[in-house]
């Protein structure tokens, strides 16, 4: 573990949920990460209640975003992403984008770019994602996309309007 703060970088993380409590499911992810040696919480987004995409046949999501500060590398934190979501009933099913008790996605690990087993960072469908750019932009819309060299409030706003809608809950 770091000594200093100094060492944390910035990481921001979209969560989601459909099944069961969403909200409460989320917010128990954010109570669940800040109790993690490594790991401060910087800043939340507001929860949104937001349109499924790419399987369209469940219920509405619970989307949200958090910006930590990461003492511990992108493969401890995706181990401890995965513990969480498991702890908040996440299962594997045979859906692709199916309806889930809570996902946890990394989406940008300070500026940098990660290819490796089970891990892709910048996440490789957040720059089409509304529900991933909004709660960001929220937080920080000046991010950049380390691999786009674009902003998130630049990525939101590449987006047909009409689409994958949000309400904020």
């Amino acid at each position: 573990m770091p000594d200093s703060q100094a060492a944390y970088r910035p990481v921001f993380l979209s969560l989601g949920s459909n099944i069961g409590r969403r909200r409460a499911n989320c917010l128990a992810a954010l109570n669940m990460l800040a109790g993690v040696d490594g790991i401060n919480i910087l800043d939340t987004s507001p929860f949104y209640l937001t349109e499924p995409v790419d399987y369209t046949e469940q219920d509405w999501f619970v989307n949200g975003a958090v910006k930590i500060g990461a003492g511990i590398g992108p493969f401890e934190l995706l181990a401890v992403t995965q513990e969480i979501q498991e702890a908040c009933g996440r299962r594997k099913t045979a859906i692709r984008f199916g309806p889930r008790a809570l996902d946890i996605d990394i989406i940008f690990f300070g500026d940098e770019i990660i290819s490796g087993p089970g891990l892709t960072i910048p996440h490789p469908r957040m720059h089409k994602r509304r529900f991933v750019l909004q709660p960001i932009c929220d937080i920080d819309p000046t991010v950049v996309h380390p691999l786009l060299g674009q902003t998130v409030r630049e990525l939101l706003s590449k987006l047909d309007p009409g689409t994958q809608r949000m309400v904020p809950c």
